[in-house]
């Protein structure tokens, strides 16, 4: 059967550029090392896709809504399903002296972001610097090998999958009353990301998950001993 609106469907895929077949990204590690595209510190982990909610591209949603469990497809999609049209007015030239005053050090490929929109430097020249806020995959015909995982039925699932999408994994979950509750325990590494993350995984919780009304969460921290 296919998958309704607020359905939690697990995929692992590989997306390639239709044009030459090279890989673009993928959550299988085996796939990323046979093809040479394998990066340290990337981890490769099957992608969260909740129905309805626009957290993956339109061409992704609309092949997983129509397949079930265990289903593999591959499906070629143009850019309006992917990730636009390129557009010229999203190309513009900032002063060097403006990224100097945000302490950067601005090269071309950099991904950088500036008042809250995310560029590629394309160039550096003569104190100016070209900045395009294209997707880097904008106008690109793509190719994606999908194959369905499963479909997350209880909430304490549902609540780890989102997490994992912050890099986050709580040390312990309860689901009653509608109000979601989570434990990070001394365990976790309470650093600056963790605490922009826990922010952002609260905001997806209610975004994903209408029925939770409410979000509880619990910290442990212990006093470091003073060494000698």
């Amino acid at each position: 059967m296919p998958f309704s609106n607020g359905d939690f469907v697990t995929i692992d895929y590989t997306a390639r550029r239709s044009s030459d077949r090279s890989i673009v990204y993928t959550t299988i590690e085996k796939t990323a090392k046979d093809e040479e595209v394998f990066e340290e510190g990337t981890k490769y982990v099957p992608q969260l896709v909740v129905i309805g909610k626009n957290n993956a591209i339109k061409g992704v949603e609309d092949a997983v809504k129509q397949m079930a469990a265990g289903q593999a497809k591959t499906v070629e999609m143009g850019p309006k399903d992917a990730f636009g049209e390129r557009s010229e007015e999203l190309v513009r030239v900032m002063k060097l002296s403006d990224f100097r005053e945000r302490d950067m050090n601005p090269v071309p490929g950099m991904r950088v972001n500036i008042d809250g929109t995310t560029v590629t430097i394309k160039s550096v020249n003569s104190g100016r610097v070209v900045v395009d806020a294209n997707h880097p995959l904008a106008g690109e015909k793509l190719t994606y090998e999908i194959t369905v995982i499963k479909k997350l039925e209880s909430e304490k699932e549902k609540v780890e999958s989102i997490a994992e999408m912050y890099s986050l994994k709580p040390s312990a979950i309860q689901s009653e009353n509608s109000r979601v509750k989570m434990s990070f325990g001394k365990d976790v590494n309470k650093d600056a990301d963790y605490f922009i993350n826990k922010s952002a995984l609260v905001s997806a919780i209610f975004r994903f998950m209408e029925n939770v009304k409410g979000v509880d969460i619990e910290e442990q921290y212990d006093r470091e001993e003073k060494k000698t």
